[in-house]
Order: C-alpha cells, then sequence, then structure tokens
C-alpha cells in the first residue's frame, strides 16, 4: 500500500466502542476511570479449549 491508499482507509475508519463488565455492570471501557483502563490493557485472554 502506498502513502495515499492509507491515507484514504483512514479517512474511512469509525470509532469501535468495547465494552466490558466492571464491578457488575457493563459499560464502555472508553467511560471508566485512568485505573480501570490500564488494569483493561493489562489483562490477558482466557481460552479455555487449551
Amino acid at each position: 500500500m502506498n502513502e495515499e491508499e492509507i491515507k484514504d482507509l483512514e479517512k474511512k475508519r469509525t470509532k469501535c466502542l468495547v465494552y466490558s463488565r466492571v464491578v457488575g455492570y457493563i459499560r464502555p471501557v472508553q467511560q471508566w476511570n485512568e485505573g480501570k483502563q490500564a488494569e483493561f490493557n493489562e489483562r490477558r485472554s482466557f481460552d479455555e479449549s487449551c
């Protein structure tokens, strides 16, 4: 991809809300305080099938 194609793709992007649970409530991660957002970024996914 060249630089122009990348810029065109960036224009088409939309914001994606990520939801997760904190203390029993499902809310967008964007609305959490900084500490909870940092904790969310440190989480690891769990795959039960392994």
